[in-house]
């Protein structure tokens, strides 16, 4: 049985960071019907101005944030002095969990094309999880040919493929490039999956519905996905995680699940004792 779309979200411009901006097409009206997936910020811009300010040193708690770019660059510290960078087609995996600082510095291109997601992370672990940090870089990022395109696997699985995998809940991300007129079927099985796609560059029709370009769409129930191409190339991100259905307290950068659990974040960070665990990090 197909994944039908059952939603789909275009979302709003707004700034964010220093002046940063953006797209919101997921955030706090949203978790229930796209849980896990909280927040999806999308950029498109030509015009270093737009993003340059950046994302100085912010906190995070009780999320994962996984942010890929398809064009543009990303300088990416956190509150250990670590320092790295992404580019073309490369992502960044950081497990906020139980507390961490980090900065996000985008970087003067010719065009800045990617997406952040916030993924959630069940209550039970919220507390307990490692900071950690992983740089998703090219090298380690599988390209699968199909009959009318390619599928970057940027994590989780993909038939027999396996990439950096999630923790705390499991993601299959998938970066799909589909030439004009191409088609993609994928077998998503499992009655509490989540599934969603987000047309980052071109309009798709996805199990049967017509998908407009820089359009978030979540799927129902079923076994599978069909992507298809129009007249022009499109580039879709596919993304599959676990529903939580937990409640969501969200407030800024920080999301837990109660009001009581989000102002003792706030309390922590104003006495300055935030940082619960040392950090964790890879590909410095």
């Amino acid at each position: 049985m197909l994944r039908k779309v059952e939603n789909m979200v275009q979302g709003f411009r707004t700034t964010d960071g220093a002046g940063v901006s953006l797209v919101r097409v997921l955030g706090n009206t949203t978790t229930d019907v796209y849980d896990p997936f909280l927040m999806l910020d999308a950029f498109d811009s030509t015009n270093p101005d737009d993003y340059t300010a950046g994302f100085p040193m912010h906190p995070h708690r009780g999320i994962e944030t996984v942010t890929f770019l398809s064009k543009g660059s990303i300088v990416h510290e956190d509150h250990l002095g670590t320092k790295a960078s992404i580019s073309d087609g490369e992502a960044q995996w950081l497990t906020a969990g139980s507390g961490a600082f980090h900065s996000e510095m985008p970087q003067p291109a010719e065009r800045m094309l990617g997406v952040q997601l916030w993924l959630n992370i069940p209550a039970e672990y919220k507390m307990t999880a490692e900071p950690f940090y992983h740089g998703v870089i090219n090298d380690e990022i599988e390209e699968i040919e199909l009959e009318s395109g390619r599928l970057r696997l940027i994590a989780g699985n993909y038939n027999k493929h396996s990439g950096i995998q999630g923790k705390y809940l499991p993601l299959d991300y998938y970066d799909i490039h589909l030439d004009a007129y191409g088609s993609l079927t994928l077998d998503v099985p499992g009655e509490n999956k989540s599934a969603m796609v987000f047309t980052l560059e071109g309009e798709a029709i996805v199990s049967g519905d017509t998908v407009p370009d820089k359009t978030a769409a979540k799927l129902g129930d079923g076994d599978t996905v069909t992507i298809e191409a129009g007249k022009s190339p499109v580039e879709i991100l596919f993304m599959c995680s676990e529903k939580l259905n937990e409640p969501v307290s969200w407030q800024g950068p920080i999301v837990m699940n109660s009001y009581e659990e989000l102002s003792q974040a706030f309390e922590d960070l104003r006495k300055g004792e935030f940082i619960k665990q040392e950090a964790k990090y890879e590909n410095k």
